[in-house]
């Protein structure tokens, strides 16, 4: 990108991660107008950015005056160790309990304060589901977000609380000490039940991926619809993926033998 700067004390890279940064799950899209009030930069400086960013690919116009992200990020972040190695692991699994269970599936990590959905298979039954690929979601209103919550530290859950707990639907905890129960709970069985906290009408059971150094990286859920009053008899089924995930991690075999 060009250099040089007009504006003291921001150099290009971080103008142009604060273009990016403007992006977000409530603003997917943007105008031109909308990035100058979310950075605090220039008109002609994110004029200039955002095209630079589109003719790399890191920006895309799906319509006239309409930027959002581009596939070239995604491409670079599927770079990720982590991710790649988790999301190449727990795939055969995943899938395995969606034609199971004929249900949505999700594998969720922590990133930052919020829930990242790392993968989303799609199910037979029609239920209601924010989720995509890619998505970060209030921790505390998830199956797999509160799986993840419930084995942190309880430094981080305290940063997660002081952030806000923001009601999502008509189930979703609110309160910390109501929240802190349910984290406990987690805890003494191993998995978790949901109903309605992400989206009304949406249920479901959320196990945790225990990686090879103990700790819990990830969280594994199968979503029904919430007029499925028993959960109990997937627990067993969403166990066993989420175990046969942290195994498939321990094991220490290489990503292309995994599925040879």
């Amino acid at each position: 990108m060009a250099g040089g700067t007009s504006e003291p004390g921001r150099s290009v890279l971080d103008r142009a991660l604060a273009v990016l940064g403007s992006f977000s799950d409530e603003r997917p899209e943007q105008a031109l107008g909308e990035i100058v009030a979310a950075t605090g930069l220039a008109a002609a400086t994110v004029h200039r950015l955002v095209g630079e960013l589109v003719a790399w690919g890191a920006l895309e116009r799906p319509a006239r005056g309409r930027y959002r992200i581009g596939m070239r990020l995604w491409q670079i972040g599927s770079l990720a160790p982590l991710a790649r190695d988790l999301r190449d692991a727990a795939l055969p699994f995943l899938q395995d309990l969606g034609a199971i269970t004929g249900q949505v599936v999700h594998l969720v990590v922590l990133d930052g304060h919020r829930a990242l959905f790392l993968e989303r298979l799609p199910g037979h039954a029609e239920v209601p589901v924010r989720s995509r690929v890619g998505r970060r979601m209030p921790a505390h209103a998830s199956g797999p977000g509160k799986v993840l919550l419930a084995f942190a530290p309880p430094a981080f859950v305290s940063e997660v609380v002081a952030r806000g707990l923001p009601r999502m639907a008509a189930g979703t905890i609110t309160d910390p000490r109501e929240l802190a129960l349910a984290l406990g709970e987690v805890r003494r069985a191993g998995y978790c039940l949901s109903r309605d906290e992400m989206t009304d009408g949406a249920a479901s059971v959320a196990a945790p991926v225990v990686g090879p150094s103990g700790e819990v990286v990830a969280g594994v859920s199968v979503v029904v619809p919430s007029s499925v009053e028993n959960l109990q008899p997937l627990v067993p089924a969403v166990r066993l993926t989420a175990a046969a995930i942290g195994r498939a991690l321990g094991a220490g075999i290489p990503l292309s033998a995994r599925r040879t």
